[in-house]
């Protein structure tokens, strides 16, 4: 048998952390589970070879679901050694014992280095269960070829000009519309519900507060009506907009192909951007969320994923699970003085989020498509983090898509989702 040997954790963690176990153990195999797309996961697995080559002893094999599929696989018996997930899990999944505690060096080191709010997306009632790696916003994105060819000098800045812009660049031939102003997002419910809570919130509105939905506000009211608007009006057309968590599908398709004029997304999408248009990418412009007749300012919903280890595994595998992890997300893991990690997202255009890994990409994150999402990182608001949060967010999307496909108006989906989440957070939190 192999010893382990050499186990450091970044910075100064290693010595109170890891030497007993760095003594005592045998060779261990870590499983590690993601939904991330091949190219990513290979950089996910040579980043993981490089750790191993300086730990003998440690392997780490990486498993890649879909999207869909992951929290499920989270919960099946046999889930791995470390997984991915989104932050709107981490609650349920903790209440229910299945992801372990970090260390308190690991612990330590989330609070010093990341901010303040998304370090505490990656805990629950102040304790840390794991290490957040990216963050996203979302932002308005226009082709500005067809901005041009419509004659809109400027993206729009309030939902007026939103409207305006959106009925410019409709086209139809007779009832058909050949090319949609707006693009909403159906069939994905992050997609759905993330431009939503956008709208809502640079319309002066929340989806949550104290605890409750805040569904039936006035603020919610103009947002329910402006999807309405949008799609009796012809400037948006639920069939163009069926996508996945890839975006793949008519939504991506549409948008690259130039018969979607705008849409609302997330900057993790850039390189699924780039791969689809090529040197027509440059086209593509990146402005804040439209201003609503109550908002103040502009504003985008942002939500975190992180890292956690399986309160299942053995010790030894959950101490070697936490310094892997503490070397692939800890500063000079990668390259030029960043992570191993930040060097993976920024290969998808992803947001770092530890302090150091933002300075050390600073140059890289003013490109232009990116700019925009990280100048409105300072007015972003958290996506609401609580129990039943996934089941709440999945009844925000069925009532949207009803009203998107027309079967609900804009008053019957607004107090039928007030009553519904309602439910669902006053059930959960039992």
């Amino acid at each position: 048998m192999k010893t382990l040997t050499g186990i450091t954790l970044a910075g100064a963690l290693a010595a109170s952390l890891f030497a007993p176990f760095a003594a005592n153990a045998q060779d261990i195999e870590l499983t590690y589970l993601t939904h991330w797309s091949p190219e990513t996961v290979a950089l996910l697995e040579k980043a993981a070879g490089a750790y191993s080559s300086q730990h003998p002893g440690v392997t780490v094999s990486v498993r890649a679901v879909p999207f869909g599929d992951l929290l499920t696989t989270i919960r099946s018996g046999g889930a791995p050694t470390i997984a991915s997930i989104y932050d709107l899990w981490l609650p349920e999944l903790v209440r229910d014992g299945l992801v372990a505690q970090a260390p308190e060096a690991v612990a330590k080191d989330v609070q010093a280095n990341w901010s303040e709010g998304i370090a505490a997306a990656a805990g629950v009632k102040g304790t840390i269960y794991g290490i957040p790696n990216e963050i996203n916003v979302y932002a308005l994105n226009y082709n500005k070829a067809l901005f041009k060819e419509a004659g809109i000098e400027k993206p729009p800045a309030t939902w007026a000009e939103f409207k305006d812009a959106a009925a410019k660049l409709t086209k139809k031939n007779g009832d058909q519309v050949t090319q949609q102003g707006f693009g909403f997002i159906n069939s994905w419910a992050a997609g759905v519900v993330h431009p939503f809570a956008s709208l809502l919130a640079s319309n002066g509105g929340n989806l949550i507060e104290d605890g409750k939905p805040k569904l039936d506000s006035q603020a919610a009211k103009e947002t329910f009506e402006l999807y309405d608007t949008f799609v009796k009006d012809g400037y948006s057309v639920p069939a163009m907009g069926t996508a996945d968590a890839n975006t793949t599908g008519p939504f991506l398709d549409n948008f690259v192909s130039g018969k979607t004029g705008m849409i609302i997304m997330a900057n993790w999408w850039e390189s699924a951007l780039k791969a689809g248009m090529g040197d027509k990418f440059a086209d593509i412009g990146t402005a804040p969320i439209p201003v609503g007749p109550s908002g103040d300012k502009a504003h985008s919903i942002s939500y975190s994923w992180m890292t956690v280890v399986n309160a299942s595994a053995s010790d030894a595998e959950r101490t070697a699970a936490w310094d892997f992890l503490a070397w692939l997300n800890g500063q000079g893991s990668g390259e030029k003085g960043a992570s191993a990690m930040a060097d993976i997202l920024q290969s998808m255009g992803i947001l770092p989020s530890r302090t150091s890994d933002i300075a050390a990409y600073k140059d890289a994150l003013g490109r232009p498509f990116l700019e925009g999402y990280v100048a409105s990182l300072a007015d972003a608001r958290a996506f609401p983090v609580v129990l039943g949060g996934q089941e709440f967010s999945e009844e925000i999307q069925q009532t949207l898509e009803q009203l998107e496909y027309g079967k609900l108006s804009a008053a019957d989906a607004q107090k039928n989702v007030q009553e519904n989440a309602t439910s669902i957070l006053e059930r959960a939190a039992q």
